[in-house]
């Protein structure tokens, strides 16, 4: 396969040349940069800049020259942290300068937290005792066993002119072209995210989803990545290498994706990255083998504070068809390991970690019904619109990436319609602690009711379809809040801007706990006022198996009533009567302009409003009505003055 054009983005490669006085590091620079052995080396070099067609890459090359002196430590920290590589020199002659390596240099490296690639070189070649010849891989082996961040070692010869060139060339091809993120050294296999992104650039040139590249297809990846078509020769040789190595490698149809992978890892292994480099370039990964950003539509998901993203029915078709493909059973239940399987050819599987994790229902056997699968999209669209592409990008959504997603209508714009155009609402769940808040969530994922108690510490989310009348489903998404992040939430001027709904939960047999969800409510309600991002609420009165407390009743429909929203709904998770809880979140978020709490500060402000209004109303008519009147008096007084 062809060598690999200039990699994208990168204008240029910064190497940090380090090392014990007197290891040589001045005469490698100049001998590099004007093929010479200079006479006179100064102590320290300016920066020395290689042009860009020094390399294949055509990337250029600026080298640093450093002081071993302590007086310019400083100096130097501040270089090395800027490197995109380092070189480090020893003296084949000085095998004090080798021990060094490992006693200090490399450990300063990691001390001042430099993470780029080091290529160690011993200088000075020709000056090596030829009664002490130890081959390269013996004295080094221990020292890249202890220090993984070694990318490669070399020895040279400024004088002699031996291997000067190459020195540089390694460290720009491991900045360009990184072994890190491709191959494990330790196990020498391709590293998870390297054969997760080779296995979606195998099933994208993989036309006819047979299974395996034929020579034609093997033809379309060749001219795609290297602008160079494949002789049928070629085509048989890199078979053979395959099968000759691994059987399972290729089939009557042509190269398997175990064949593929293979290739890629013999491609590595011979020192030849920038092969498999520009295959995942070309195909859109950077160099952490994610989607680069330049494949995120970002302008597509811009919104206002109170706007929010959801999935277009474009790419809700495609899940169901993705959902359908790895349902293999068609039973309704995509198991864990059938996730793991959608998830194959992006960067990791999504959903083992918050807040997606046990965010969703499961199934009796432990996987996703087809809406809890959908669910689970939606919650990472809402919450991460930029992740949610990626992944639908990696699992080969076909369509323009900004085809797949939407900006809902600004939710004030809502309000003034009297209704919401969206799919999926996030509803913000209040109240104190043990009002029952995680029992709710647990109920709306169809978990068994649980006597014990355990405290939330951090927001957790619940996220499922909610059927309407008419068989119509929407989507909620539950947020708990807890009582001690309240304070921290309310601290922000837009943290209720991403709110649809909220609820404000407490234990109806607990008068305390009804009296502090009332708190929180007036809080939220204020908040609302003050910052115009005002939500419909509801209360819900959890524990109704219970004995109320004295009362409840009276009190809950006072304040009701006082704020202008509907009265508590009494639910019961213990008794699974939940009084058509979620239905009514939803309608209630899709009407926006009702159960909009006011509290008494917020309505003597629009009384005052109100007031001011009017006062300007009456002062216009006022004025109109003069306004009127000395145009009267103007007319009479010219007729008079004609008449005369």
């Amino acid at each position: 396969m062809a060598k690999s054009s200039k990699p994208e983005g990168k204008t240029g490669v910064r190497i940090v040349v380090a090392g014990d006085r007197g290891t040589g590091k001045s005469s490698l620079i100049v001998t590099a940069a004007a093929d010479t052995f200079p006479t006179n080396v100064p102590r320290l070099l300016p920066p020395t800049r290689l042009p860009e067609d020094f390399y294949p890459d055509r990337v250029p090359i600026t080298i640093i020259d450093s002081s071993a002196n302590s007086e310019d430590r400083g100096k130097l920290a501040e270089e090395l942290k800027g490197a995109d590589a380092v070189v480090l020199t020893y003296a084949c002659d000085q095998p004090e300068t080798l021990n060094r390596l490992s006693t200090f240099w490399l450990p300063e490296l990691r001390q001042l937290e430099v993470k780029v690639p080091v290529i160690v070189v011993g200088c000075k070649l020709d000056l090596r005792d030829d009664q002490q010849q130890v081959s390269l891989e013996q004295v080094m082996s221990p020292i890249m066993q202890q220090f993984r961040e070694i990318e490669t070692c070399i020895e040279c010869s400024a004088y002699k002119q031996i291997q000067i060139p190459e020195v540089f060339y390694y460290a720009q091809k491991a900045v360009l072209h990184p072994t890190g993120p491709l191959f494990d050294q330790e196990s020498q296999t391709l590293k998870p995210r390297c054969v997760r992104a080779l296995k979606r650039i195998f099933i994208l040139c993989d036309h006819d989803r047979d299974g395996a590249l034929s020579d034609a297809e093997l033809n379309d990846f060749q001219v795609k990545c290297f602008n160079a078509p494949l002789q049928p020769s070629e085509i048989v040789g890199v078979k053979r290498v395959v099968q000759d190595k691994l059987i399972e490698g290729v089939n009557e149809r042509g190269l398997t994706l175990t064949g593929f992978l293979f290739l890629h890892a013999l491609f590595i292994e011979k020192g030849r990255l920038e092969t498999t480099w520009t295959v995942l370039r070309k195909f859109g990964y950077d160099n952490d083998i994610k989607l680069s950003d330049d494949l995120i539509p970002y302008s597509s998901f811009k919104r206002a504070p109170d706007q929010s993203v959801e999935l277009t029915n474009e790419a809700i078709e495609f899940l169901k068809g993705i959902y359908e493909l790895f349902d293999s059973d068609l039973d309704n239940n995509l198991r864990p390991i059938e996730v793991e399987d959608v998830f194959s050819t992006a960067p990791e599987s999504p959903w083992s970690d918050a807040p997606y994790k046990d965010a969703a229902e499961k199934t009796a056997l432990g996987g996703l019904s087809l809406d809890a699968f959908l669910s689970e999209w939606a919650l990472m669209t809402l919450l991460d619109p930029a992740c949610s592409l990626e992944y639908l990008i990696c699992i080969g959504y076909p369509g323009d990436p900004s085809s797949a997603i939407r900006v809902s209508r600004r939710r004030r714009l809502d309000r003034k319609k009297q209704q919401s155009e969206r799919n999926v609402f996030q509803c913000f769940v209040f109240g104190p602690a043990n009002a029952g808040k995680s029992t709710l969530m647990n109920s709306f994922l169809g978990r068994p009711y649980s006597d014990s108690y355990s405290p939330t510490t951090d927001v957790q989310y619940a996220v499922n379809a909610v059927e309407l009348p008419g068989g119509i489903k929407k989507t909620l998404v539950l947020r708990e809040i807890p009582e001690d992040g309240v304070a921290k939430l309310l601290s922000g001027k837009e943290s209720l801007a991403a709110c649809d709904i909220a609820v404000f939960v407490h234990d109806s047999s607990d008068e305390s706990s009804w009296k502090r969800a009332a708190e929180l409510l007036v809080d939220v309600a204020g908040h609302g006022e003050d910052t115009g991002y005002e939500v419909p609420c509801l209360i819900v009165a959890a524990k109704d198996d219970l004995d109320s407390f004295p009362m409840a009743i009276q009190d809950s429909t006072r304040v009701s009533q006082d704020m202008g929203i509907e009265a508590p709904i009494p639910i019961s998770s213990k008794l699974s009567d939940f009084n058509n809880i979620f239905g009514r979140i939803v309608n209630a978020a899709e009407h926006p302009h009702l159960s909009i709490p006011e509290t008494e500060a917020g309505r003597s402000r629009k009384q005052y409003h109100r007031l001011i209004n009017r006062s300007l109303m009456f002062v216009s008519v006022g004025a109109a009505v003069a306004i009127v009147g000395l145009a009267a008096y103007r007319i009479y007084a010219a007729r008079k003055s004609a008449s005369s």
